[in-house]
């Protein structure tokens, strides 16, 4: 004989689910966050994309009602932006993959390998992450001055990797460490060397990481003015912040060229990170939670 369904009383009914008071207030917290964060970006696009009269006389958040795109033209020409952009691109995809190659070797000779001087090595590499680099400008200049390599990319890709791979091998050095001895171990009694095992164990697992490192060293690189500023004295060697900031002395009254070189300077860091953003996530996190 089938069974009848015997419908619930009101009072057995099941509630319905509730929506956490908590986790809802932590969205809209996270919404909020987003659009103050994109809002200067809007703004700089959108002005960028606008004539002088219609930047005076429209709200700095209305979209161009026609699109001037010769501020774009306009602003990579009188600001040198052929130039300036080489020598960025040069310096940055010179120094940031080099510094993690170094970086990486470094962390594994400090995790892996047995130093008598190890833990000296290691707070000695870490010391460099505690100089603010601001502080050694003028012995830095005095430095590069004497080896003759003012106004070189070698003058200035060298003192970039020397601030910027302490940073990589802590981050890495700790990564290295969490990985199980079992597998280096097992491949150094097959017979394999320490280079063999850091290419073919230690570098597969750890491109996460090493993504993540590439985004934040790209960007720290591509926008970096202080240091450049002091070594690249030619405007022949300038980067785009040093063109960027020559441009706004001229052009500061030229609002949408202003900010259409402000969106050439700032793209190519975007693009680097929407490129390798899927990584992002994953390798700050690596190492984090071991199991």
């Amino acid at each position: 004989m089938p069974s009848v369904a015997v419908p619930l009383a009101a009072d057995e009914a099941i509630p319905a689910k509730r929506r956490d008071p908590l986790l809802v207030a932590l969205w809209i917290t996270l919404v909020l966050i987003a659009v103050i964060w994109i809002a200067p970006f809007v703004f700089i696009f959108f002005t960028s994309l606008k004539s002088n009269a219609e930047v005076m006389s429209s709200s700095a958040f209305a979209p161009p009602l026609s699109p001037h795109v010769q501020n774009f033209e306009g602003a990579w020409d009188n600001g040198r932006f052929s130039t300036t952009l080489v020598n960025s691109t040069i310096i940055s995809f010179v120094k940031v993959p080099l510094g993690l190659m170094i970086s990486a070797m470094a962390a594994y000779a400090l995790a892996r390998i047995r130093l008598r001087w190890k833990k000296a090595l290691l707070i000695f590499v870490l010391f460099g992450t505690m100089i603010p680099f601001q502080v050694m400008l003028a012995p830095l200049f005095t430095l590069v001055n004497s080896l003759g390599l003012i106004d070189t990319y070698v003058g200035i890709i060298l003192p970039y990797l020397a601030f910027g791979v302490p940073y990589q091998v802590f981050i890495l050095q700790g990564f290295f460490r969490a990985v199980p001895k079992e597998l280096s171990e097992a491949a150094l009694i097959d017979g394999a060397s320490h280079i063999t095992v850091f290419r073919r164990i230690f570098l597969p697992i750890s491109l996460p990481v090493l993504a993540a490192l590439l985004i934040l060293d790209f960007v720290s690189t591509w926008n970096e003015f202080a240091m450049a500023l002091v070594i690249l004295q030619d405007s022949a060697m300038w980067t785009l912040p040093l063109g960027l900031m020559a441009f706004q002395g001229q052009f500061s009254s030229d609002y949408g060229q202003l900010n259409a070189a402000i969106v050439m300077t700032v793209l190519p860091a975007i693009i680097v990170y929407l490129i390798f953003q899927r990584y992002f996530v994953s390798g700050l996190t690596s190492g984090a939670v071991k199991g």
